[in-house]
């Protein structure tokens, strides 16, 4: 998008929020980088640079405006949807790989040497990975510092700081204002902190956002012990690097409210990540519904629900698991049969929060269970266990940093896995936007309510007009099966 400066000057004359997060404006006679929707007077055009990261303005020189906070915008949806080695990065050092491991272990698991992935990321965000870890920790150290009471210590801690020092400095450079004038002139402090146990934190969005669907849907396959619905708030655990945790998540406008109970927290930074995967957030509703909402068999349904998004997960094991028990099952049999495998396999949280009170079953424990003694068909329970095992010695991967065409393969060649699973798992573990799984007994029953009774060939054809963003089809059809009458729906 950078690369068009007119039609971004036009964005900027315009103030449009839904384009926060796409890219960055520096200003070289002020020193500072803005949104475009900077409510500040227009800068002249000699004036302006144009960048695709935050970093990339900070390693310019340029520090973050102080009217409108251009750090806490939603992120690029392109580094969500995006499969190649530079997306993989971007959302790994968002879950903070670089805190943990540094830049050899982010190279490691992305399969470049340190060379090969700093020239990658320079050319396609104009930051190396060093630059992107710095702005992920001061942008997470402002959003504690401004909603918690956190003592700074452990706000340097939470945000992956190795020192107290490292934080001031880093906290100066970026917003020109120490730790304590950010604190002094924050608005809100939703949540204490250190008081109550919990930190709770806004989490921005991309308008338009249907959040009241997304919490549906997760609540009706929530699995007991790991999830609970309590009225509009949806709560579950966490396995994080560090120790477990359990979070909160309720709609808000234009935001969603977010509560961390966490083990550790080092684990704040990764505990964000997932929870804003989780519910799609950085999503690019604008150009989904545009395409989307000319389509002959969907349009209405866009239409209708301009910001419905695709529910995701916080763990992609976890949801392999609970795709291969939902195969050929009601959603009500496959919650059932998983809570019985974290009743018997999960361990249970020190301090269970409401009906939250195991962590779901490690891959090493599901490796190493007995396929009989699992209430399923032999099949499947021999499929769980294989799919622990290729988990747990790091043959298959299915985290925020998979190759995808990788993960898939690895997933059909489990016995008992097939493409609809597979497609299942990328859509909603992978974040491929354009996943399809053909033969989904709900999807077909949402055609043929739509007068489109084709099967097989048939339907996969119709579904090539909805490329790249297939994913989305699926989520709308799914929805509007939730619309019909109750009569409907029993028949």
């Amino acid at each position: 998008m950078i690369e068009d400066f007119e039609t971004c000057y036009r964005f900027m004359r315009s103030r449009d929020s839904r384009y926060d997060g796409y890219f960055f404006v520096g200003v070289t006679s002020t020193g500072i980088y803005c949104r475009p929707s900077c409510p500040a007077r227009l800068p002249d055009r000699r004036n302006v640079r144009l960048f695709q990261s935050a970093a990339a303005a900070q390693e310019a020189g340029l520090r973050a405006c102080k009217r409108c906070d251009p750090d806490a915008a939603p992120g690029s949806p392109a580094w969500n949807r995006r499969a190649d080695v530079a997306g993989r990065a971007f959302r790994l050092i968002a879950e903070g790989e670089v805190d943990r491991e540094g830049v050899p272990g982010l190279a490691r698991q992305l399969g470049y040497s340190e060379r090969q992935l700093q020239r990658i990321l320079l050319a396609e965000v104009g930051a190396g990975p060093v630059a992107l870890a710095r702005a992920q920790r001061a942008q997470s150290a402002r959003m504690l510092i401004e909603s918690t009471e956190l003592a700074f210590v452990e706000v340097a801690l939470a945000a992956g700081f190795r020192s107290v020092r490292q934080f001031n400095d880093t906290i100066r450079s970026v917003y020109a204002r120490t730790p304590t004038e950010l604190r002094s002139r924050a608005r809100r402090r939703p949540g204490n902190g250190r008081a109550t146990g919990t930190i709770e934190l806004r989490l921005a969005c991309r308008p338009p956002f249907e959040a009241e669907s997304s919490i549906r849907f997760l609540g009706i396959r929530a699995v007991r012990g790991v999830e609970e619905l309590d009225g509009s708030a949806y709560r579950r655990s966490l396995s994080l690097e560090h120790g477990g945790g359990v979070v909160e998540l309720r709609p808000e406008p234009a935001a969603i409210h977010c509560r961390l109970w966490l083990d550790d927290l080092r684990d704040l930074t990764a505990a964000v990540a997932r929870c804003r995967r989780l519910l799609d957030l950085d999503a690019d509703p604008l150009s989904i519904s545009e395409q989307l909402g000319r389509d002959s068999v969907l349009g209405d349904l866009v239409r209708r629900r301009p910001g419905l998004r695709v529910p995701a997960c916080v763990d992609g094991f976890e949801l392999a698991v609970r795709a291969v028990i939902g195969q050929q099952v009601s959603v009500a049999a496959a919650r059932t049969a998983t809570a019985r495998l974290v009743e018997r396999l999960g361990e249970p949280l020190a301090e269970p929060v409401g009906a939250v009170t195991h962590q779901f079953p490690t891959s090493a424990a599901l490796a190493q269970v007995d396929p009989g003694s699992l209430p399923m068909p032999r099949t499947r329970a021999e499929a769980l266990r294989e799919l622990g095992a290729l988990v747990a010695a790091g043959d298959l991967t299915l985290g925020a940093g998979a190759e995808r065409a990788a993960a898939e393969a690895g997933l059909l060649s489990v016995r008992g896995i097939g493409p609809w699973t597979a497609a299942y798992v990328a859509m909603r573990a992978l974040g491929d936007p354009d996943a399809y799984p053909v033969g989904d007994v709900a999807l077909r029953r949402a055609l043929e309510r739509r007068g489109h009774a084709s099967r097989g060939i048939g339907e996969a054809r119709l579904a090539e007009g909805w490329r790249p963003w297939r994913s989305y089809a699926v989520a709308h059809l799914w929805r509007s099966l939730e619309d019909e009458p109750v009569s409907a729906a029993r028949s």
